[in-house]
């Protein structure tokens, strides 16, 4: 239980573009649009179907390692951040 993760999801994708590294492999995450579905390979697409993610385009670099895009992966979700928490952080709106 202490190595759960909350991420945020806005209308079944991620918020933002987002890019995960572990040890020499990158993974790069983009917002999709409704009805585009998970573009991964297999290591990554059993993250983000098990994080709830049902829209998202991803591309790995580097080493294709699984247990390396596995750990880049959940690298990149850690870093996802709302419209709202960004501006509770900085102490501004954003428009």
């Amino acid at each position: 239980m202490k190595n759960l993760i909350e991420v945020p999801i806005e209308t079944g994708t991620i918020p933002h573009r987002v890019v995960g590294n572990s040890g020499t492999s990158k993974v790069i995450m983009l917002p999709a649009s409704p009805g585009t579905g998970i573009i991964a390979g297999a290591a990554v697409r059993a993250v983000c179907e098990s994080a709830g993610i049902r829209d998202v385009l991803t591309k790995a670099h580097g080493s294709t390692n699984p247990v390396n895009l596995v750990k880049a992966a959940l690298d990149g979700l850690k870093q996802l951040r709302t419209r709202s928490e960004v501006e509770r952080l900085r102490g501004i709106t954003l428009s």
